[in-house]
Parts: C-alpha cells; sequence; structure tokens
C-alpha cells in the first residue's frame, strides 16, 4: 500500500510517499528555519504563507523523486493536529483537494504520533541513508521530544497506547530556544546549543532538576530560570538586569560552559525518567522522536543508561517531515476506516489520546 503523506504543522512543508508503513520512496522538505531565524522563533502568518507559496510544488516533487503517478497512490495521510492552525489548514486544505480531485481515502494523523512512526521506517530507496535495521517491537516505549511537546507513552499496539507523563510547562526543545536565546545563540536553539556546548564544560554550573510527584512527568520552567539567574551571577548583575542584554557580557568560555550544562541537566532529566519507565514497564523496545531526538547528548545517555540498545532514525526523520505521517497513515489504514474529505478539520491542541482512532 503506497500512501502519500503531508505534513505542514509549523515550519516545514513536507511531502513523503512511503509503502507498507516502512519502506521510504521519496521524502521533500521545504525548511523555513531561515526565514524565521531572523525573528528568533517561529512567525505564525509568516509560516502559513509560506506553506501556501510551497505546498504543490513540493507535493509534486516528492511524487516525481518516488516515480509514482495518481494511480500508483492508495491513500493520503495528513497532518491535522496539533500545531498552528495556519500551517495546519494549509497541509489539510491540500490533502482534502487533492483526495477529493483523485478519489483516495484520507487519513488525518496526529503530527506528535507521527514523529513516533518515522522509526517503522525501515527501508528506503536512497542507499546511503542510515535506518533502524528493524521495526520497533511492543510493548514499545516512547520518548517524543521537539518543540512544543515532551512525552512518555507506552504502546501495547498500533493505536493501542498510554501517556505516562508530559510536560506541565514548557517543552524541552522550547527551553533549549530559549536558552539558546540568553546565551546569544542563533535560532533553532538545540542545534545551537548541541555545537556550543561541544566546547564547553557539563558540570562548569549545577542546575536543578525539577522534583515532581511522578517520574515521568517533565518541567524546564525552573531549569530555564536557573539557567538565567545563573548567567546574572557569573556576569555581576542583579535579576533586574535584562535577559536580552546578557549575551554581551559573556565570553566563548562561558557561553559554551553554560550550554553544556544546560544540555546535561535538561537531557538528564529526560533520560531519567525514561530509565524509569523501562524499569517498570519492561518494554520490548525503546524509541525516540521528535526534534529533539536529534540530539547526540541525549542519544548518548540513552545509550549508557539504557539496558537495551536503541536504534535511532535518522536525522532527517526526527524532524517534521512527510515520510512519518505517510508511515503513520499506513497504520491507521489497517485498522480505521478513511475519514470523509468534508470532516477532516484542524485541531491545533488536541491530545494524542483523543486522536481518530482512539474515538
Amino acid at each position: 500500500m503506497i500512501i502519500l503523506g503531508i505534513e505542514s504543522s509549523c515550519d516545514e512543508t513536507s511531502a513523503a510517499v512511503v509503502e507498507d508503513g516502512k519502506r521510504l520512496l521519496s521524502n521533500v522538505v521545504n525548511s523555513q528555519v531561515d526565514i524565521h531565524a531572523e525573528y528568533g522563533g517561529v512567525v505564525p502568518e509568516v509560516a502559513a504563507r509560506s506553506h501556501i507559496e510551497v505546498i504543490n510544488p513540493v507535493i509534486r516533487q516528492a511524487m516525481r523523486e518516488a516515480n509514482v503517478s495518481w494511480n500508483d497512490i492508495d491513500a493520503i495521510a495528513v497532518a491535522y493536529a496539533p500545531g498552528l492552525i495556519g500551517s495546519l489548514l494549509v497541509g489539510v486544505l491540500a490533502a482534502r483537494t487533492l483526495a477529493e480531485l483523485h478519489n483516495k481515502p484520507l487519513y488525518p494523523v496526529h503530527h506528535v504520533e507521527g514523529h513516533i512512526y518515522a522509526n517503522f521506517i525501515t527501508d528506503s530507496t536512497t542507499p546511503d541513508l542510515a535506518l533502524p535495521s528493524k521495526q520497533p517491537t511492543f510493548p514499545m516505549l516512547a520518548l517524543a521530544v521537539s518543540g512544543l511537546h515532551s512525552q512518555l507513552v507506552l504502546f501495547e499496539n498500533h493505536g493501542d497506547y498510554r501517556l505516562l507523563g508530559e510536560t506541565l510547562d514548557d517543552a524541552v526543545g522550547e527551553a533549549f530556544d530559549k536558552v539558546a536565546r540568553m546565551l546569544g545563540l542563533p535560532y533553532p536553539g538545540g542545534p545551537a546549543i548541541t555545537a556550543a556546548a561541544m566546547n564547553g564544560n557539563p558540570h562548569a554550573y549545577t542546575l536543578p532538576k525539577a522534583k515532581l510527584s511522578s517520574p515521568y512527568e517533565f518541567s524546564f520552567s525552573g531549569l530555564k530560570t536557573a539557567v538565567l539567574r545563573s548567567i546574572q551571577r557569573e556576569v555581576g548583575v542583579d535579576h533586574t538586569f535584562p535577559s536580552h542584554e546578557l549575551p554581551a557580557r559573556l565570553n566563548d568560555v562561558q557561553r559554551a560552559d553554560f550550554a553544556a550544562s544546560f544540555q546535561y541537566t535538561a537531557v538528564k532529566t529526560l533520560v531519567d525518567a525514561t530509565k524509569t519507565a523501562v524499569e517498570e514497564f519492561a518494554p520490548a523496545s525503546v524509541v525516540i522522536a521528535g526534534g529533539v531526538a536529534a540530539n547526540s547528548e541525549l542519544r548518548r545517555q540513552l545509550s549508557n543508561q539504557l539496558p537495551q540498545p536503541i536504534e535511532y532514525a535518522p536525522i532527517s526523520l526526527c524532524t517534521d517531515n512527510g515520510a512519518m505521517i505517510a508511515a503513520l497513515g499506513y497504520y491507521h489504514a489497517q485498522v480505521v476506516k478513511p475519514t470523509p474529505v468534508d470532516e477532516v478539520t484542524v485541531r491545533p491542541s488536541l491530545s494524542m489520546l483523543d486522536t481518530v482512532w482512539n474515538q
């Protein structure tokens, strides 16, 4: 079964073609990072306009690279939740139009769940793409971490899962972006902090981990504030000093040490929760998903702390992409009926627990 996947939930416009939920035929991504870097973060109106400009060319290119026609496409999957409402609308309207025009079944899927299903792609027509050697097996523990989400989810099977815990405030990717801004590092913050941390000492500054009632919940707001106060002390100013003026007071060594110390503590927070869940639930496999899954320190700590080895999805499938949507769409198609085209609407704040195949 060949699925066309469409992703436009934030600032990447992507389309991909995936066969049987595991074989990648194409994956085209148009990133808006350079556009939003000027503003230090994603501007929703700008993102939506950019999606409108490129959505059709991206879909055409994905089909051309996969060497398929509309006669070959069995169904369309589209990210309908969660995300920026304007961005989601562009992808959903494109998918609805194409499904109606070409008489294809349409499957709306959850963006965060899609990130997890990037780990099910094990084969590709691109020979140099380093993919997992086999698909995850159930029960599966998934750590989903990105700019908007930090969740631990236990899967018993496709569509059968429960949320163990999630962030109570900032997502870890959001914390990376905000700390990067304090340090005078460019957007997006995750890659910038990782690069700076390579020259820093992760133990130069002692930063706190949040103490919460559940071992599977996360909080990064306090860590972010602790970094701010530590920088202010380091450069000799009080708490009233504006954070946007702090970068000019830091030297390169301090900046690298703060980046390394923050990254180490943020990642340790994620890894400790994952390790506790592994010990309690003994999953057959563990996967990490989302943009922060590309973080090398997260991969290093997980590999050192968990008893079983983890096979990681390639970096290109960790950030937002259509391949993960197409892969998830295939598994939806095995379980649920397609949604009537005129009933597919965007759900910007929808929880994974309320997705189409859980209704």
